[in-house]
């Protein structure tokens, strides 16, 4: 699609959602088949979507459907195919939502943002600053709320300190040291070693012994310069999804049930086998109704807004466990959140419908307050 058919095609007194995917982070590829299922979901009678596709680079380029379409079906990043298919995009400060094209002023504005950007440089606070400086609504967390859930280890402080229930775990930086003998005593064997700012189990490891320990420090120092250590926790793994901004609730729990070690990103994403989810989760109407509430608890905690997953386990004596939180789940037809919710009685269509709704509420009653003294 030429430049002036990508600008032309947006020109529509419809609202301009502007989907933002791809970026900078190892889970890019991940972002990309979200992104493809929004695009579609989304109801043409109200909404205009406009592709903006951030390349590994962090370059942000207009494209089209045919474009995503076939990278989403390869199953790759999004690669701008030339500079005259996907021109250079960037939101211009302070604008209200009015895009730059090339360089040049674009004659539309964007009404709102849909960041479907997963990990760091989309679900850490970074974009949602750039958003925020654009003057522009967007769905999601903002940036507060984006930066501590992301951090794993800011995250869990937070979460021990309001006296909800987490594993323990141990924060450790790239320059400092920790012995495999003091790990032990502290989190007992076996324990998981995770980049604390990633997502969708990107450089996880399950260690069993010293070998691995060592092994799994450097593969998660590859990803971030802070990591955390946690200890193992047996039991369920318990997903549940929340929706909203003041006033948020909780979607039915749904339960992974993986046939790997852990579920992986291999798990997740690339082995067809490698886990079933089981949607809603069999618990009894006590044990969904104390998951919800702890899932709303960590969600206002954290100072959420919009959506998140949180993430439990169940251990066999029937006590839950925080596991961590997400707040730009996968988004994909058949991801957890979306597949929560269409259980819970909201469809895929009418969850976006919902979640652009949200981000704009927010956003005209931020416009309220008052940014001058005199």
């Amino acid at each position: 699609m030429e430049q002036n058919d990508l600008l032309l095609s947006v020109m529509q007194k419809k609202i301009n959602v502007a989907i933002l995917f791809g970026g900078k982070s190892a889970e890019h590829e991940v972002s990309v088949q979200s992104a493809r299922n929004v695009f579609y979901a989304l109801d043409r009678d109200k909404y205009h979507p406009v592709l903006i596709g951030i390349g590994k680079n962090g370059v942000w380029h207009l494209t089209s459907a045919e474009t995503l379409n076939a990278q989403a079906a390869e199953g790759g990043a999004f690669q701008p195919l030339c500079t005259q298919s996907a021109p250079i995009a960037a939101l211009i400060p302070e604008s209200g939502g009015v895009l730059s094209v090339n360089g040049r002023e674009s004659p539309f504005k964007i009404d709102v943002v849909f960041p479907i950007l997963h990990g760091p440089f989309g679900e850490d606070g970074t974009v949602q600053g750039l958003l925020k400086l654009a003057d522009v609504p967007f769905v999601g967390t903002g940036v507060l709320a984006s930066a501590v859930s992301m951090d794993k280890d800011v995250m869990k402080r937070l979460l021990r300190d309001a006296s909800l229930p987490i594993g323990k775990f141990i924060a450790l930086k790239f320059h400092e040291s920790l012995s495999f003998a003091e790990a032990v005593d502290k989190l007992g064997l076996p324990l998981f070693v995770k980049p604390t700012n990633m997502g969708s189990s990107v450089g996880i490891t399950k260690v069993h012994n010293e070998e691995e320990f060592e092994q799994a420090l450097r593969q998660a120092f590859e990803y971030d310069t802070k990591i955390v250590l946690e200890e193992f926790i047996p039991g369920r793994e318990i997903e549940c999804s929340v929706l909203g901004n003041e006033e948020p609730c909780a979607s039915l729990p749904g339960e992974v049930v993986s046939s790997r070690e852990f579920y992986s990103y291999e798990a997740k994403y690339l082995d067809q086998t490698g886990a079933r989810l089981d949607i809603p989760a069999k618990l009894s109407p006590e044990m969904v109704r104390i998951i919800q509430d702890l899932a709303v608890k960590t969600f206002k905690i954290l100072c959420c807004e919009g959506l998140s997953r949180v993430d439990f386990f169940l251990k066999p004596d029937g006590t839950p466990v925080v596991n961590e939180i997400n707040t730009m789940p996968g988004f994909t037809r058949i991801s957890m959140y979306p597949k929560l919710w269409e259980a819970s009685g909201l469809s895929y269509s009418d969850l976006i419908d919902r979640l652009i709704g949200l981000a704009v509420s927010r956003f005209e009653k931020e416009k309220q307050l008052k940014t001058s003294f005199f």
